[in-house]
């Protein structure tokens, strides 16, 4: 049920996972490709593409609405001063940087957006961290879905010699359990 539903709706997650904060979608899609519940390069076009997307629509939401959103939402008013220092330092490595921030993900593109920096610009910089962004957690889903099947694999020749470990365990404790209880007696 659960691949059938991945196979079905998948991608449709990934897309709308990466158009917003995107990591742990991405990293699920990793591991589904691993499993071949859905095409890695599939997921990795749908995730560059609907991040980009996403980070466009609140670029475009923090240039139109920047000012009034800095006042009305203190968060994303507390967040101002760590984007701005990155746009002093390296404007292009800020963009590809917020990607890769944690909690900057939505907020860093408004800021971004209401700082002034150059649609094109930002949309340049954008694909690029899109382009680093989506393979490398893709990647890393896979890495994992790779060292499950790996864990699992082993385990399952193994079920009934952890099996007999664990009743020994189990009766050995018992059985010291036992010897206590009889010496406290006596």
């Amino acid at each position: 049920m659960v691949e059938q539903l991945l196979r079905e709706w998948g991608y449709l997650a990934v897309a709308a996972g990466a158009f917003a904060e995107g990591e742990t979608v991405l990293l699920a899609a990793g591991y589904a490709a691993r499993a071949g519940w859905l095409d890695a390069w599939r997921v990795l076009v749908v995730a560059v593409v609907a991040a980009s997307a996403g980070d466009q629509f609140f670029f475009w939401i923090g240039r139109i609405w920047g000012s009034v959103l800095l006042r009305r939402i203190p968060r994303l008013r507390a967040q101002v001063e760590r984007v701005a220092a990155l746009l002093r330092r390296r404007p292009g490595g800020a963009v590809v940087a917020v990607r890769f921030l944690y909690g900057l993900r939505i907020a860093g593109p408004i800021l971004i957006g209401a700082a002034g920096v150059s649609p094109v610009r930002f949309a340049v910089f954008n694909v690029l961290g899109a382009l680093l962004w989506a393979p490398l957690i893709l990647g890393i889903g896979w890495g994992f879905g790779h060292a499950w099947q790996q864990v699992s694999g082993r385990l399952a020749g193994m079920q009934a010699g952890l099996l007999a470990l664990l009743v020994a365990v189990a009766a050995l404790g018992l059985l010291a359990r036992l010897v206590v209880r009889r010496l406290r007696r006596g």
